[in-house]
């Protein structure tokens, strides 16, 4: 308990970039990124993805991408390899193959990432964190489907045509 209490603290002095937004056509954009990157899923299964990626109004590029058995493990090394390159996370996105637990949303915080992508779910405590801090949530994203959990005042939806009879 005294370790969780100590991180809630750290948690809520976090404070990400207000002054970015995700567009529906950039989330699309990382999606078919993930999709053509997933090179040890697509040979054998069983592993996690993550990715750091850019967000821009042309579409989103992966940065890095990094596939383990272990979710914990491809995040580690993605907030590692940021460290190390001196990369900012307050305009990227983070995308995990993996659910989106409370522990993958404080470190998203802690990276300073504003948006996190998941083609999984969520749990509770990683949906109350999450909406605490501020972070954009989106999960269950798959090719042109996807649930926005948090953070609806950073999202763009584009605008559908209306159908003419």
């Amino acid at each position: 308990g005294t370790v969780f209490g100590d991180l809630m603290e750290e948690i809520d002095s976090i404070r990400l970039r207000e002054d970015v937004a995700l567009s529906e056509e950039t989330l699309y954009s990382l999606l078919e990124a993930v999709r053509r990157h997933e090179t040890t899923y697509k040979a054998a299964g069983a592993v996690h993805g993550c990715a750091l990626a850019t967000n821009a109004r042309e579409g989103s590029e992966i940065l890095y991408f990094v596939e383990d058995v272990g979710r914990h493990n491809a995040v580690d090394a993605i907030a590692g390899q940021m460290w190390l390159d001196a990369v900012e996370g307050s305009d990227k996105i983070f995308y995990t193959t993996g659910r989106l637990t409370s522990e993958m949303v404080i470190k998203a915080a802690q990276m300073q990432i504003p948006f996190l992508v998941s083609r999984s779910g969520l749990t509770k405590m990683g949906h109350e964190i999450a909406s605490r801090i501020g972070i954009t949530m989106i999960g269950r994203a798959v090719n042109k489907h996807y649930l926005l959990f948090t953070g609806r005042q950073r999202f763009v939806k584009s605008v559908s045509p209306t159908m003419v009879a």
